[in-house]
């Protein structure tokens, strides 16, 4: 392998440690350069950037040294091909087509960006492991809203420069939303892929999001779902799936439907719809001690860290979380919810503002007693409120209002 100079093999060390691959997009390139250049001794890499031979696609460039290969060599110019004789004019006019993207599998134009806010967690390991091993395994992740179902499969492809394509699903998505159609271009009817055949054609992860919220018109998934090729009648033409290509779903329910109306809408998916997936994966939410590296992350990338106030948001979660497991309340504080309050927090500076704008969906009911468990949990946030409202403070019990 030939032998770089040290601040290149600085960039390539930094970079391999932090678990980035080639290809390397613009984004990845800036994150590095900020978070190791000054403690590597590096600065922006020109020697990928402005070589023409690492040049993959518009912002995406072609690091082979991050796999342990050598760097790319620029084609020598090829002489120019005799021209060949005129094609004779087709006999047969076949059906026109919209203008298809010319797919590079390297170019990554569908790769999905890393958060530096993500905490891995949950079955992300489980997960990860089929995604990495190009096996076709429809993958079913189930679990209560906002716990990061959706995120852990997008990461997961953001780690590993996997092309991924989400689909919401709902009551009126149907084979043509999923499949492709056609499409009035320019004035001219012609057709256009859906977003499954997208996926398949360039052996990316299909996710299926709130696949429970689909009808029986998703049955036209059933060959997809079996890793076979489809074949498009409206367009007379087989699809085969590339490798590594896969399916994961998403929902809130088991697909046996919503017995006590939380998630209107939710419908009892088909048995043999169900059979197809390979694996099935239930997502609770994140223990106390994860929770809280999410929640100050993500002070961190808003620049709000307050350690105190994280640690009681989390606690206030549990202990919500808790009674609605034992049925107390109807409720809950979500994961994403957390987070949202950590936006609030750095918008607005206040800590019970930031806590009342998350729970303000609540029934009057349900507020009040989240409220109060808040205040209960942290003291100081009611003496701060009270101090800039200018309202009167009031004595707090431990009790838990529910």
């Amino acid at each position: 392998m030939t032998k770089l100079t040290a601040k290149r093999q600085a960039f390539i060390d930094a970079a391999s440690a932090a678990g980035y691959t080639s290809p390397l997009n613009r984004a990845d390139v800036v994150a590095i350069v900020d978070e190791f250049g000054d403690s590597h001794g590096f600065s922006w890499p020109s020697w990928i950037t402005a070589d023409k031979a690492r040049r993959l696609d518009r912002g995406v460039f072609d690091v082979p040294e991050l796999n342990g290969q050598d760097a790319p060599v620029a084609a020598k110019p090829a002489a120019a091909p005799a021209p060949a004789p005129a094609a004779p004019a087709p006999v047969l006019k076949t059906v026109e087509t919209a203008p298809q993207t010319q797919f590079n599998l390297t170019a990554g134009s569908y790769v999905p960006d890393r958060l530096g806010t993500y905490v891995p967690w949950g079955h992300f390991k489980d997960v990860e492991a089929i995604i990495k091993s190009g096996i076709f395994a429809p993958t079913f992740i189930t679990g209560l809203p906002g716990n990061g179902k959706t995120t852990m499969a997008e990461q997961i492809c953001a780690r590993h420069k996997r092309e991924f394509f989400r689909v919401n699903i709902t009551a009126m998505t149907d084979e043509e939303d999923l499949i492709g159609g056609f499409r009035l271009v320019d004035g001219e009817t012609v057709w256009q892929d859906g977003p499954v055949v997208h996926a398949m054609k360039r052996g990316g992860i299909l996710l299926l999001d709130e696949v429970d919220q689909g009808t029986p018109k998703m049955m036209c998934l059933q060959p997809v779902l079996e890793g076979k090729p489809i074949f498009i009648k409206k367009i007379n033409q087989w699809v085969e799936p590339a490798k590594g290509f896969t399916v994961v779903c998403t929902a809130n329910t088991k697909g046996q439907g919503d017995a006590d109306g939380r998630f209107a809408g939710a419908q009892v998916l088909n048995g043999a719809f169900l059979d197809r997936m390979a694996f099935t994966f239930e997502q609770g939410y994140p223990a106390v001690a994860t929770e809280k590296k999410i929640v100050k992350k993500n002070m961190d990338a808003h620049g709000c860290r307050d350690d105190e106030f994280a640690d009681m948001l989390v606690r206030w979660a549990d202990i919500i979380r808790q009674s609605f497991y034992e049925g107390s309340v109807d409720e809950v504080v979500t994961t994403r919810r957390l987070i949202d309050a950590v936006s609030a927090f750095h918008i607005f500076g206040d800590r019970l503002k930031a806590v009342e704008l998350v729970i303000a969906r609540f029934d009057e009911d349900t507020k009040d007693a989240f409220r109060s468990l808040y205040t209960k949990v942290d003291g100081d946030a009611v003496t701060d409120n009270a101090e800039a409202t200018g309202t009167e403070v009031l004595g707090t019990d431990t009790k838990c209002p529910f």
